[in-house]
């Protein structure tokens, strides 16, 4: 586009039509915007013209419905908010639409994030991209499906547990998801308010490191934003690792791990010691207790900002003749099966009798927890280990499984609960064709050097810009 050879108006008719063409088998969007993405498009061409470089201009982008916008509808995938129009961009729109990206519409999820597979959207289910009976992870299924896609070169999602990474790995893409207060939260629908955050779905880590650049920064509107200056991420990816101490966390290759998904991540471990970085070996020995005190903590912070879908001010009303049946039915109604086990989990768990027993203990653990991953990055820059498990499940094996979805989660999880930033890169793939990735922590605000180590894995896997063959 900087040369003239395309413009903004011929890319983004490019996703709009590969949308057209093969998002009735994917399912990766709620709305489609493509009137407005057109004019944004046009828009850009001119700006371009006058001599405007937005660092995203005339870049077509999707957006998880959870993230506030002014022009379309976000659901969250819900019947709860079926029908919700923001009345104001989210933080993260706003810096989006400054600098010239272009939003192609909104993404499907798992309903208020609550999933790891996106079957729980009130919509429809989202299909992998490698193999559509089989999910795209979640609760971002739909951000990932749309990047691996080519139906936006780029995406918002959201990670409370995983919702970032993990779909990203399970569909061959990179996502980020920053250290906790670094994007402003304003204009996120909360999940879990001291764990959620928004983050990049790219193709490759350049583009990551471009659309955290733009995202990233303090707002005094978000009580939790950290004001710091934001570093230049594209500055960061340089080849080379030599001065960079790899970790390989003990705890995360133990019994359980698919084989094919350790063979993957060893093999990471050992291109980023071939170019140049140092392993050693690290321990996390509370993270064995992670799956606990993340859905007793979550849970719970579900159950309280959930608690204003009551039928009253907006959102979905069911009718009845007295208030207390109306709060009743609204909520039977409106919220599905997982969200209303998370509401149940959460209340009784800070239900009195009960607090200190489950919300104060799993939040001693994450104290626990936290101390783990500051001792370990003593000895070591970056954490490397598995995202996922397993790859891709089939479609409806889980579902009536809970503990087992929850369980997919096993090595995401502790980064939010410690408030880390972390990034899942295309490794291979199973002998089934499905992606499998390799996640990197790195300590609180330490974005760049997880990018360089991305970056030089990503040289290494020779991976970036991989399409399914749809």
């Amino acid at each position: 586009m900087a040369r003239g050879q395309l413009s903004a108006v011929e890319l983004t008719r490019s996703c709009l039509d590969r949308i057209d063409t093969f998002d009735s088998r994917l399912h990766s969007f709620i709305t489609v915007d493509e009137e407005g993405a057109m004019a944004a498009a046009a828009a850009a061409d001119t700006k371009r013209d006058l001599g405007d470089e937005g660092k995203l201009l005339g870049i077509p982008l999707s957006i998880k419905d959870l993230i506030c916008t002014e022009a379309m509808a976000t659901t969250c995938g819900s019947k709860m908010l079926a029908n919700f129009i923001a009345p104001y961009d989210a933080a993260v729109v706003e810096n989006i639409r400054a600098a010239g990206g272009i939003m192609v519409g909104k993404t499907t999820m798992d309903e208020f994030a609550m999933g790891s597979s996106s079957e729980t959207c009130c919509f429809g289910a989202p299909a992998n991209p490698y193999n559509t009976d089989f999910v795209p992870g979640g609760s971002s299924g739909g951000s990932a499906v749309s990047v691996a896609a080519a139906e936006a070169l780029g995406s918002l999602g959201s990670d409370t547990g995983g919702s970032i990474r993990q779909p990203a790995a399970l569909c061959g893409v990179v996502g980020m998801k920053p250290t906790y207060g670094r994007v402003s939260r304003y204009g996120l629908v909360a999940f879990g308010s001291s764990l959620d955050q928004i983050g990049p779905i790219t193709r490759d880590v350049t583009d990551c490191a471009l659309m955290l650049a733009v995202v990233a920064g303090y707002d005094r509107r978000d009580s939790t934003s950290v004001n710091r200056p934001v570093e230049d991420y594209p500055a960061a990816l340089r080849k080379g690792m030599d001065t960079l101490r790899i970790g390989v966390p003990r705890e995360f290759f133990q019994e359980g791990i698919d084989l094919e998904v350790e063979g993957v991540v060893r093999g990471g471990i050992d291109m980023l010691s071939d170019a140049g970085a140092t392993v050693v070996e690290v321990t996390l020995p509370h993270i064995k207790y992670g799956v606990a005190a993340y859905y007793l903590i979550a849970s719970a912070e579900a159950s309280s900002n959930l608690a204003r879908y009551d039928g009253v001010a907006y959102g979905f009303r069911a009718p009845a003749d007295e208030l207390l049946a109306m709060y009743k039915d609204t909520r039977t109604q409106g919220f599905g099966e997982e969200v209303k086990r998370r509401i149940l989990i959460g209340t009784y768990a800070l239900s009195s009798g009960y607090y200190d027993a489950y919300y104060k203990k799993a939040s001693q653990i994450r104290t626990l927890i936290i101390e783990d991953f500051k001792a370990a990055f003593c000895d070591c820059d970056v954490l490397v280990s598995p995202v996922s498990p397993t790859p891709a499940w089939r479609i409806g094996a889980k579902t009536d499984d809970p503990l087992a979805m929850y369980l997919s989660d096993i090595f995401t999880l502790s980064t939010n609960l410690a408030g880390l930033p972390g990034i899942s890169v295309p490794g291979g793939f199973s002998g089934d064709g499905l992606p499998i990735g390799i996640q990197l922590q790195a300590p609180h605000f330490h974005e760049s050097v997880l990018l360089r180590a991305a970056y030089n894995l990503e040289l290494q896997t020779e991976l970036a810009n991989h399409l399914p063959s749809l």
